[in-house]
């Protein structure tokens, strides 16, 4: 061979050699990227996502009049009083004086407004046993949770002196109270445990403290600096809590593997007698590139979300790019830099009786075989590789079966008594109130904006308005009016015949928006009236949702497609990697609809079966696991085609390639699997549908997928694996980085076209 074929190309090699040879400077240069990220991060502080900015629609709209109006709605608070004994009426002497003592004692403290009496506001339930003492607290409703404690006193106090009664508070402010005082918590110690978890099983994997301590390292870094750029980014495009814990989840996840992929090829080629420098040379030529690749891929996925139109997920696909992003450039510099200046203690830290067997055979200058993977999936690979075409229908069928329930997907908002089950009192308070006056705890509120909102047509069309929507049978009533004259704005709140049925209330709301509306206040010149609240926010967001489905299916998947394509030349390897990686999401749609859909196995993840998927999750899946399962895809492959480039056959390179990878895409998803499980330990059934959805999906796609499904379709193609039309030949070749020594011819054997 010439020098030409032995000479290190490519982006990953490059900066891999350039790290070691300067290995100060790229630990240095590193360091202060993170500091002065998260300095600059901190001193222009973060913009997070308006309100009226998170969705589009007639719900942007109604936050775009408050808005601009100057109008701040306060938290709302309502006590429900209702008679335990169905003979009980609100009539009756009790009853009146339990009313006036609640009216009393939550306007002693000194922390609400407005609070009205139910029987000025005939906020009485039909059968008679049920009133509504309703008011706002007081101050910004941001804060109204950290405010409310002495209501909730108050109203306690009022309920042990009339036993006969039950008397309890639901409202924007007290639900934030509880639901902190339960689950404030939650999130932080998810994200922390996350991190030891990792730890624990890098640990295990690698047998030695300082090598596990590395992927850790790597990804707090990364996380670090993304949460600074995050700050600065967000005055370009608001951010969010939501897309800060995303980003964690994701960095943490990408920023381990990549590191894992690095430092175990870097190890194994150690274990096979080459000294530090070439082991790191090769490291870089190969795990370096196939990190750049699998990167590029999952930033251009996280992109995705950003043809959604939605805020919130524009600020999840951006935050998640950025941490990807800079995990990506942190494995292949400052990585190899790390490696080299800590040479052989790479392996301090030795923990005690693991992989004792291997720490033996190196100590007598045994060298590791280059074939020497895992025994069990070495025994999986004998049968796949040789019943190819019954492997591949027996693993198909069994994803495909697995993925069927999801054709009857149901997505939607989860409402407050889906979302927490039993585990907050207050979901009883909820149900009780929806059953007494069905929508009262979530009105539809309907903001109307005219030019004089005291003009006498306005007037006379919220009137028709307030009585079309009780006789239209879109609500019970009743419709309470709440006008701001000085900004000519007023509020109408309407609770949905429906309750806390999101089908049923989302017909009332269709009732409202299309023929009540249209009928009395579509009369009046200038007028708007957009409809928001709970039900319509979740079904304009769906509507939203269901519009973006299309774009980001599209793009996702045609630049993951194109991105194969320049990365291994050939249209077969792109082509199955993008079936393969539906199918696996697929199957992880399915496992969410059997479980939380319909209830099939709920109890063992402790869930519950709550009718719906919520409406945000399909599409967050598909574009995190899609990227997420190119981590693997791409790892793995890559592998195979060096084998096969370095003269092995194509299913001896197959079986070198999936069983040599083995340990590391096992050791990836185990620590995938226990991060994204520990989110399905949160007792919010969202969070819970998210961890089992992810954690479910990478199980599949690191063990059916990779072990069974590919190398079976990889075996059957054959020579076509590496097929590339001839009018492609113009592509740019981004496949230099195969190795850092020389590559020797493949072999052709009989039957077999060479088209590597």
């Amino acid at each position: 061979m010439g020098k030409a074929d032995t000479r290190v190309r490519g982006i990953a090699a490059r900066a891999g050699g350039w790290s070691a040879r300067h290995r100060w400077a790229a630990v240095g240069i590193w360091v202060l990227f993170v500091v002065l990220a998260m300095g600059l991060g901190s001193a222009a502080g973060r913009v997070d996502v308006k309100e009226s900015d998170q969705l589009k629609g007639e719900t942007h709209t109604a936050a775009k009049i408050i808005e601009d109006a100057g109008i701040e709605e306060p938290a709302g608070e309502t006590v429900l009083v209702q008679a335990k004994d169905p003979g009980t009426k609100a009539t009756d002497a009790d009853f009146r004086s339990a009313v006036s003592a609640v009216v009393r004692a939550v306007g002693a403290t000194g922390e609400v407004a407005d609070v009205t009496s139910p029987y000025d506001t005939k906020t009485i339930s039909k059968d008679g046993r049920s009133a509504l003492v309703q008011f706002d607290m007081r101050g910004d409703p941001e804060t109204a949770g950290d405010r409310v404690e002495p209501v909730l006193k108050a109203v306690e106090r009022v309920q042990k002196d009339h036993a006969g009664l039950r008397i309890e508070e639901i409202g924007g402010a007290s639900m934030m109270k509880q639901y902190d005082d339960a689950f404030g918590d939650d999130f932080q110690q998810a994200e922390l445990s996350a991190v030891p978890v990792a730890l624990g099983i890098l640990l295990i994997a690698f047998g030695a403290l300082v090598a596990a301590l590395l992927p850790v390292a790597l990804a707090v870094t990364a996380i670090m600096a993304t949460m600074g750029l995050m700050g600065i980014v967000s005055h370009l495009m608001p951010m969010s809590d939501t897309a800060n814990s995303v980003m964690l989840l994701v960095g943490l996840a990408v920023g381990v593997d990549y590191c894992l992929f690095y430092l175990r090829r870097e190890r194994e080629e150690r274990e096979a007698g080459r000294d530090a420098g070439t082991a790191l040379r090769i490291a870089a030529a190969t795990s370096g590139r196939a990190i750049i690749v699998s990167g590029v891929t999952v930033c251009v996925a996280m992109a995705g979300m950003l043809f959604t139109g939605l805020a919130e997920f524009e600020a999840m696909g951006l935050a998640s790019l950025m941490v990807v992003a800079v995990a990506m450039v942190g494995s292949v510099t400052v990585l190899p830099a790390l490696l080299s200046l800590l040479g052989d203690r790479v392996e301090k830290g030795r923990v005690p009786f693991l992989h004792r067997a291997k720490r033996r055979a190196a100590a007598r200058g045994e060298r590791r075989p280059a074939d020497q993977g895992s025994r069990f999936w070495s025994a999986v690979l004998r049968v796949v590789l040789a019943k190819p075409a019954v492997s591949l229908v027996v693993a198909t069928g069994a994803l495909l079966a697995i993925a069927a329930p999801a054709l009857g997907m149901k997505t939607q908002q989860l409402t407050l008594d889906k979302e927490f089950g039993d585990s907050l009192a207050i979901v009883g308070t909820y149900n009780r109130v929806n059953e007494a006056f069905p929508g009262g705890s979530e009105p539809a509120e309907v903001v109307v904006k005219a030019r004089d909102i005291d003009a006498a047509d306005v007037k006379a069309a919220l009137a028709d308005f307030r009585e079309a929507a009780i006789s239209s049978g879109a609500s019970r009533g009743p419709v309470d009016i709440k006008v701001h004259a000085e900004h000519d704005v007023a509020f109408v709140y309407v609770p949905l015949v429906g309750g806390s049925d999101q089908d049923k209330a989302e017909k009332s709301l269709e009732l409202l928006r299309d023929k009540v509306r249209p009928a009395t206040l579509g009369k009046v010149d200038g007028l708007q009236a957009p409809v928001t609240g709970q039900v319509a926010g979740s079904h304009d967001f769906n509507d939203q949702l269901v519009g973006s489905v299309t774009p980001v299916f599209a793009f996702v998947v045609v630049f993951a497609f194109l991105l194969m394509l320049l990365s291994f030349r050939s249209l077969t390897i792109a082509i199955t990697s993008i079936v393969l990686n539906l199918l696996s999401v697929a199957a992880a749609y399915g496992i969410l609809v059997a479980v939380f859909q319909h209830g099939w196995g709920a109890s063992l993840v402790g869930a519950e079966g709550v009718g719906a998927i919520v409406a945000w999750l399909p599409l967050f899946l598909f574009v995190i696991l899609f990227g997420l399962s190119m981590d693997y895809h791409v790892f793995v492959v890559s592998r195979i085609r060096e084998a096969r480039l370095r003269g092995r056959d194509t299913k001896d390179a197959i079986r070198h390639g999936v069983v040599t990878t083995a340990g590391v895409v096992t050791s990836a998803a185990v620590i995938m699997v226990a991060v994204f499980a520990i989110f399905g330990t949160l007792s919010m059934q969202s969070m819970k549908q998210m961890g089992v959805g992810l954690a479910a999906a990478v199980l599949i796609d690191a063990t059916v997928i990779r072990g069974v499904l590919l190398p079976a379709v990889m075996a059957l193609l054959g020579e076509h694996n590496w097929y590339l039309p001839k009018w492609l030949n113009r592509m740019p070749d981004l496949t230099h980085d195969e190795s850092s020594e020389a590559v020797a011819p493949p072999v052709v054997r009989q039957g077999e076209r060479a088209g590597v």
